[in-house]
Order: structure tokens, then sequence, then C-alpha cells
């Protein structure tokens, strides 16, 4: 008889679980099953083009077609529980999973902070649902209303916060413009607790971004916080700010599976790993949910997928796994039309250069989960725009 395979459970659909997924389905020594709610892979770094104008298609590949080739079982399902006695994991379905090795691999979810009204009036652009109901919303109010909203807010000046409002200006003058609208003038409106944005990058990276938004006409709330939102608009720091359309992007938290099944949490709510990134004996968590010092970045998120791949394969051949060394990543924020910051380790770049760099790292990006042939069209996507609008068709 020939040798068992070794089930290898991954949760969770994104970068760090389906790159997981990959690095394993060259191996005919384990049988792999991928556990996602989502039938799709969501690239994030272009979910804020998608909600302003770019293909849908860029920010979405169907599992199916990722592992079309791969020895790989795909499950749409939701972990709920996980009875690490008899090593299986049941679904919100009420079906189990049976594993030899769990790779938790969950992501984030938004995180309100309690802030009153917030999650029932503000948008978001954390799934591709999100990204086109902000934009089905943005076109329905121009066109209902025949003018721009008085205010648009986007919460949070982190990466995705930045991105949004960057891009904005160009979308909704787009928008006013195929609709043969009257020209306006917009207010777009960027609020963060710190006292500036993207406040864990050195000052000077903050700085460039502050003045390349303000260059594009967009009003910076820094030291502010935001107590609540009613149907009318945004309470910030005891002033109100009339708006129809608030985009949070402030808050993450920890995927609730790991909290609510016992797994070590360190104070920032961080799974704690070992130097083979694993929480307890075969069980390994990486990307979002460990705590490693670059946890939150997509390509740290690919780093620990790659890594946690390589010493399965190592132990599966009798020999020795390596140690875990963070790898400082690459920081890509773009703000506004073809102007990007970026640190690559001691090295700053601002303008269309960080631009263009940003361009070949999502090419590159597309290429981690399939060939080359099959990024460049993702890629070639994400440099277009729909060309039917969301409401009128």
């Amino acid at each position: 008889m020939g040798e068992s395979l070794q089930k290898v459970l991954i949760l969770g659909g994104g970068f760090a679980g389906v790159k997981a997924a990959l690095e394993l389905s060259d191996s005919h020594k384990f049988e792999v099953t991928l556990l996602s709610d989502q039938a799709n892979f969501r690239y994030y770094p272009s979910l804020f083009h998608a909600a302003t104008g770019g293909k849908m298609a860029a920010s979405s590949i169907p599992l199916v077609e990722i592992f079309d080739d791969k020895l790989v079982k795909i499950v749409k399902d939701s972990a709920k529980t996980l009875d690490r006695n008899k090593k299986l994991v049941k679904g919100t379905r009420g079906k189990t999973y049976n594993y030899d090795i769990l790779i938790v691999a969950l992501g984030v979810v938004t995180n309100y902070f309690g802030v009153k009204g917030l999650e029932k009036y503000s948008y978001s652009i954390k799934t591709q649902q999100d990204a086109q109901e902000l934009r089905e919303h943005i076109h329905k109010q121009l066109i209902d209303e025949q003018k721009p909203d008085v205010n648009y807010v986007v919460i949070g000046g982190g990466p995705t916060g930045v991105e949004l409002a960057g891009a904005l200006p160009a979308y909704i003058n787009h928008v006013i413009k195929s609709h043969n609208l009257a020209p306006a003038k917009l207010h777009i409106d960027l609020v963060e607790a710190a006292h500036r944005l993207m406040p864990r990058m050195p000052r000077s990276y903050s700085v460039a971004i502050q003045k390349h938004l303000r260059k594009l006409g967009i009003k910076l709330y820094l030291g502010q916080s935001v107590q609540g939102e009613t149907a009318e608009g945004l309470m910030v720091n005891g002033y109100p700010i009339e708006s129809h359309t608030v985009i949070w992007t402030a808050g993450v938290t920890n995927h609730p599976f790991l909290e609510a099944n016992g797994f070590v949490m360190n104070e920032h709510g961080k799974a704690v790993v070992d130097e083979q990134l694993k929480s307890e004996h075969d069980i390994y968590v990486i990307g979002d949910n460990a705590d490693t010092p670059y946890s939150g970045m997509a390509q740290t998120a690919l780093y620990d997928a790659v890594f946690v791949a390589k010493n399965l394969k190592r132990l599966s051949a009798g020999q020795k796994t390596n140690a875990y060394t963070p790898k400082k990543p690459v920081y890509v924020t773009p703000a506004g039309p073809r102007w990007a910051a970026v640190i690559w380790g001691k090295v700053h770049l601002y303008g269309w250069v960080g631009w263009a760099l940003r361009s070949a790292a999502d090419l590159a990006g597309y290429h981690d989960f399939g060939p080359w042939w099959q990024a460049s069209r993702l890629w070639l996507d994400e440099n277009e725009r729909e060309k039917n609008c969301p409401v009128c068709s």
C-alpha cells in the first residue's frame, strides 16, 4: 500500500490561504482543502480602483480559475468551531472537515469601534460588493440630484483611505462629464484620528502624501475623531459634516474565529506564533491573523504562505525545518492619478515613478496566483474603466 496523504486544511481564501494552497498543490504528499466563504479571490490592492470606475474583473478572480489544474479541493463554507482533540473544524453549514495539519489564514474583519450609526449609514470597500454599492451610490446621487454630494467623506488615513480619497476627484468628475452634468466644485474630506496620515510610516512619507492630496483639493481633518453618523451626516470632534457619502476605511480587527476558539492572542489581538508560525501542535497561523512584525501587508501574507508550505514539504521529506525571519515589505501608496509614494528600504520615491512601480508590482502580484498570460489580462483590466454606467444600464 502507498503512503497515506497528509490532510492539510486551509481556512481562508485570501492572499495567505490561496498562496499556501498553490504552493502545496504540486506535492503528492498532501491532500489540500481550501475552505473559503467566497467563490472568488479578492485582489484587495485594486478594490479602491473598482470602487472608482475600474473594471470589477481586476479585483476578483474565481477560485476555480486559480486552481483549475491543481490538486486542491475548494469548499465554500465558513469555519465556526475547532475541535483540537478530534482534529476537525465545523463549518457554519453544519459540515465538519478533518485535518492532519491546519493553516489558519482568515484575514481581518471591519471594526467600527462602537461608533453609533457607522455600520448602518457608511459605505466601505472591503469587498467587491462594497465597491459596487459605493459606485452605484455615487452615480445615483449625481443623476438624481444633478450635482455632487455636499461632502464626500473618507474616514481613515491609512493606505486604503489615502488611495480612495486620491482617486475620488477624477472619478466623480468623470461621472459628471459622462452624464453631461454642470461642472461643480467638489468637496472631498479625509478624516484621520492621528495627527498625520499614514501614522505608522516615517513623517516625511506622511507629509509628501498630505501635500499631494491637498493639491488635489482634498480637505484633511487630522487629529479628529468620529463620534457618530446619521442619514444626513457625520459628527467629527463635535462638529457636524453634512454628507450622504461617508466611506469607512479606518478600522479592522482579527477574525473572530481565533478568539472564539481559544487561540492565544497578544495585546493587539493577533495570534501568538512560534518560529515555525505555529500557534500550537499542527496548527499554523499566517498572514493578518499572526503576531509577526509586518502582519497586515499582502506581501507578508504571501511570504508567510510560502514559508509554511516549504517547511511542510521539508517535514514530509524528513528534513529539518527553517526558522521564520520577517521580511520588510516595500510600501507603495497611490494617492491620485499617476502618483504614488514608495519606501523601498532606505529609498523614498514620490510621483509618477512611484506610480509606475505600483503598476509593475500589481502585474507581479497577479502572477503570484496565475501564469503570466492570465496576470497580464487582469493587469490590463485594472487599467481600464467599466464602460457601462452601473445605474443607467
